[in-house]
């Protein structure tokens, strides 16, 4: 008998359930995703969130080098961002130790790491820790271990998630390894299913496109039926994407990824004052429409935050009023 609760033996059978409000499905990682759920969370009737397992810092870095488990930090996070109430789980799911042998390490990504051993597949974790948080939806990993992102950069190759987030120059291709990933069938599935599928905001080659690469996450955004909305960032990353604006970011997406062009793009209007060398990004409105997007502008950005953030509250109301 397992420890704590009800067992989760199998993933559940749960996606062809009806619920009310659009079926949102967001696909990324890190900061950017979390915000986008908070976002979907004030008008959808799910979210479910396809998150990229190519992280290699942090704790979760630490953890995936001796443990067999895909990088849990992202996850995480976007565990807790589907969950709405206060409780002794949330708060143990967020808590950071400060010194000792776990000194950065989230108990959130340790708690993930010991529900792997006892269900038995980081999945079934996943499972057993959203029915633990009563989370609003599900956490879904793009694929199934842990994965190493690959770049390659004018004849350069660059590996692992943190050097590619700080490399400068052009990418010619992104690819995941080994060579044998698969997209998880519950990622399939959702993204099959979804009504809205949301791409960004957050760094765009080592969140967005990392999770888009694992081979058949893309192919089912093509199939599905669903409507595609791409939520541009709010200024530029010194590496992967510096002096590149709105219509850099949404070329690189589609060139590196081959995913259809989406229909509608959600970007900021709000003037946001950045240090050299980071710009604020602007989407052209006569290039946007070009691609056959509908060009959605709103201040989206945080008034709060110390650095430049989407406000879930504003985001939300951008997306709500955009028509599956």
């Amino acid at each position: 008998m397992h420890p704590v609760g009800t067992e989760p033996e199998t993933l559940p059978q749960e996606l062809d359930v009806a619920f009310e409000g659009p079926r949102v499905v967001a696909i990324g990682g890190g900061q950017g995703l979390s915000r986008v759920l908070r976002a979907a969370l004030t008008y959808s009737g799910r979210v479910d969130a396809i998150v990229t397992v190519a992280d290699d810092g942090g704790s979760s870095g630490r953890l995936t080098t001796h443990l067999d488990i895909p990088p849990p930090g992202d996850i995480r996070k976007c565990l807790l961002a589907l969950t709405p109430e206060d409780s002794t789980w949330r708060r143990l799911f967020e808590y950071r130790f400060e010194g000792a042998d776990v000194a950065g390490h989230s108990l959130g990504n340790l708690i993930l790491a010991g529900l792997t051993d006892i269900e038995g597949s980081f999945e079934l974790a996943l499972v057993r820790a959203e029915r633990l948080l009563h989370t609003r939806g599900s956490v879904i990993p793009a694929g199934g271990q842990h994965l190493e992102l690959e770049i390659e950069s004018d004849g350069t190759i660059v590996r692992g998630q943190v050097a590619i987030s700080l490399h400068r120059g052009s990418i010619d291709a992104v690819r995941v390894r080994p060579e044998t990933a698969a997209a998880t069938e519950r990622a399939v599935e959702a993204i099959e299913m979804a009504d809205v599928i949301i791409l960004g905001p957050g760094s765009l080659v080592t969140s967005t496109i990392a999770a888009m690469r694992v081979p058949g996450i893309t192919e089912a955004i093509n199939r599905s039926p669903s409507h595609l909305v791409y939520v541009g960032n709010l200024v530029t990353q010194d590496g992967e994407t510096l002096e590149m604006d709105g219509i850099d970011h949404l070329d690189a997406l589609l060139r590196l990824t081959g995913v259809r062009p989406p229909r509608t793009i959600v970007a900021n209007d709000r003037q946001i004052e950045v240090a050299s060398p980071l710009n604020k990004i602007e989407f052209d409105p006569e290039l946007t429409a070009t691609y056959g997007a509908d060009l959605v502008l709103s201040d989206l950005v945080d008034a709060g935050d110390t650095r430049p953030s989407h406000d879930p509250k504003k985001l939300g109301e951008a997306l709500e009023n955009i028509t599956p």
